[in-house]
């Protein structure tokens, strides 16, 4: 079992699977906070007492003993009796905690720290905001008091306030300037003696078009400064303060000016525009489509608003208002699971009643959107009324001289292409005609869309010299639009490609498949992120024919009935593998169709299911010039040839 260890906060320990790791009494969660504080270092047996107890009692040795006897069992609660502990350790005089440096968050947080002073600002921050939230409370919080934890819980203090104050340099290089505001106003209210904390509100406040403000907050740190501790404001508050009396142009780069120049639009929409007005409406759609490519929180806002937008244009009762806020979200989409299956049940539902509700007259085009909207929000289902909206919409979208219009309703056709397997050719058509018409008419999103489709084609046929090319132009494209979650795709096909082409070993595809997985972290896409790294991990081996018990235990997410059974192979549990796979359901027609009927397909050659056998051969033989899976771009389980070969093996044995 393996063991992780918060001290950030409370001392507390988890195992392998988020369950809390009972630590017993107080002394038992001293000794494993000072064991801990010593860093993998051997704390002699003696200290150990003289930190535990002002006046040591008699036996107090012994308890010691006592105590780290039964951490050991709750942190390795497997190890069989009379052998070595692996992570407890007797070492010389006294005992070492022998925690890897990703199991214990403050170890964590050192490295994520450090490391985001290399990266981007993008990815700075996306580090720096997921660390900071691995806090709880004060570092080793039980222990506040005691002087051996003393220097260890200022140290990780002090290194906390420094990433917050990275975070918000992160913020105004990335144009955020407002949003960095709150935390900083927070962070001068609690820790008032740091001078670059105010340096940064002031310069957030300014470039956030509040130069009054940002005045008041240098006043503020001034008297603060002088009145309580007697000495002057240094060189970078007093700069800062001349510089924005001077509107000096340094102190308003690119970001800032365009973050200055949206508030300052933003308030007059709000003074002109009538809370009422359905004008809001439509111009809240356009703002979440913007606010969708951004990832992460942005893509979760951004679905919640939509919703609740929708709900508000259908109670207006008009048509035309609910198509064109339908309508209007025309973000594009590459993965084939959405990420809330019942807010795209409802969004179709809406869709569904503006068509039937539009008068005679409405403009084509308005139906058109809301065709593609189905088409899109219904993939991966098996509803029949995806496959011909997104029909109708291409039709309508072909006779109008509306490039935009064409580019949403390629989006749902590729969405709806996944009926049969071996489609690769299909949709890289698809993706080739999205790319000419994007970059003809300017539509950025969907030509990165376009090129993402072809680099998934491209993988699906093992050309991948061909699929570089997309993933290289799709990265210069959302390099200069500002679109993070490409690189999210890109990461995972270069892992990919690595496990296809067999030009590393084995671990270093699975690490490049960590690496890429630690990426959708926090991405805002949870019907992506579930479930994928184990399955690309299991992919991997099962396509090479490697132990699957490795990846036991893991989260599988939906494709747990397509693992189960290796699971239970790998036990021995035969028996109870075949009734799995006799219970898994048909997979969904989507990027990894094929997949996971290779899987399904291996499986009953394992324990001799020869139906599943047969109707894995009849649904794979249209891809057999196809890598399995590879056509997501992001995993594969090798040639579907291989596999169907090895079921017509496995079938023409005796029964």
């Amino acid at each position: 079992m393996r063991a992780v260890f918060g001290v950030l906060g409370p001392v507390a320990a988890w195992d392998g699977a988020g369950g809390a790791i009972a630590l017993k009494g107080p002394r038992h969660r001293a000794v494993l906070a000072r064991l801990l504080v010593a860093r993998r270092r051997v704390v002699p047996v003696t200290r150990l007492v003289e930190d535990l107890w002002e006046d040591p009692p008699p036996g107090a040795v012994g308890a010691v003993r006592t105590f780290v006897a039964a951490l050991r069992r709750a942190l390795e609660p497997q190890r069989p009796p009379r052998t070595p502990a692996r992570l407890l350790v007797t070492e010389g005089p006294g005992y070492a905690l022998r925690a890897e440096p990703g199991e214990v968050d403050a170890w964590r947080f050192e490295q994520a720290v450090a490391g985001a002073t290399a990266l981007p600002p993008a990815d700075a921050l996306a580090r720096l905001e997921e660390a900071l939230g691995w806090w709880r409370g004060p570092a080793y919080a039980d222990f506040a008091e005691e002087t051996w934890a003393r220097a260890e819980r200022s140290r990780l203090g002090e290194l906390r306030l420094h990433a917050v104050e990275r975070q918000a340099e992160a913020r105004l290089a990335l144009g955020r300037a407002a949003a960095a505001v709150p935390d900083l106003d927070a962070h001068v209210a609690e820790h008032p003696w740091r001078e670059d904390a105010w340096r940064l509100l002031a310069l957030a406040l300014y470039r956030a078009g509040r130069q009054g403000d940002a005045l008041a907050v240098l006043r503020r740190a001034r008297a603060m400064l002088v009145e309580q501790l007697g000495v002057a404001p240094g060189p970078g508050l007093r700069h800062l303060e001349v510089d924005i009396l001077n509107h000096a142009r340094h102190l308003d780069p690119a970001a800032g000016a365009a973050g200055r120049v949206w508030a300052r639009a933003a308030a007059a929409y709000d003074r002109t525009v009538a809370s009422g007005a359905r004008a809001r409406l439509a111009s809240t759609v356009g703002l979440l489509r913007d606010l969708a490519v951004t990832g992460g929180d942005g893509l979760e806002a951004a679905r919640e608003h939509r919703v609740a937008a929708i709900t508000a244009a259908e109670e207006l009762g008009d048509a035309e208002l609910s198509a064109r806020v339908i309508g209007a979200y025309d973000v594009p989409a590459i993965w084939t699971r959405v990420d809330d299956p019942r807010q795209a049940a409802d969004i179709v539902a809406a869709a569904e009643r503006t068509l039937a509700a539009l008068p005679p007259d409405a403009h084509p085009a308005a139906r058109a959107r809301l065709l593609a909207t189905i088409a899109l929000e219904s993939r991966g289902t098996r509803s029949p009324h995806g496959p011909r909206a997104a029909r109708q919409a291409e039709r309508i979208a072909r006779g109008l001289d509306d490039p935009a219009l064409l580019a949403f309703a390629l989006n749902g056709v590729f969405m709806q292409t996944f009926h049969r397997a071996g489609l690769a050719l299909r949709r890289d058509a698809i993706g080739a005609e999205l790319v000419a018409l994007s970059a003809r008419h300017g539509l950025a999103t969907f030509e990165v869309l376009g090129h993402l489709i072809r680099l998934q084609a491209r993988s699906a046929l093992a050309d991948f010299p061909d699929a570089d090319g997309h993933a290289d132009a799709a990265e210069r494209l959302a390099e200069r639009h500002e679109l993070p979650l490409v690189g999210v795709f890109t990461q995972w096909y270069r892992a990919l490609r690595l496990a296809a082409t067999g030009q590393a070993p084995a671990a270093e595809a699975e690490a490049a498949y960590r690496d890429a997985a630690a990426r959708l972290d926090g991405a805002g896409m949870p019907g992506l992120e579930r479930g994928l790294l184990p399955l690309a991990l299991l992919c991997l081996r099962v396509w090479h024919a490697r132990p699957v018990e490795a990846v036991e235990g893991a989260d599988w997410g939906p494709y747990e009935p397509w693992a189960r059974p290796f699971v239970l192979l790998a036990r021995d549990r035969t028996r109870e593998a075949a009734a799995a796979l006799h219970r898994i359901p048909e997979p969904p027609r989507d990027l990894l169709f094929e997949a996971l009927w290779c899987l399904a397909g291996r499986a009953a050659i394992a324990v001799g299911d020869r139906r599943t056998m047969e109707r894995a051969h009849s649904e794979l033989s249209p891809a057999a010039a196809e890598l399995a899976g590879a056509g997501s771009g992001l995993l594969t389980v090798g040639p579907v040839a291989d596999h169907l070969a090895a079921i017509e093996t496995a079938l023409r044995r005796p029964r």
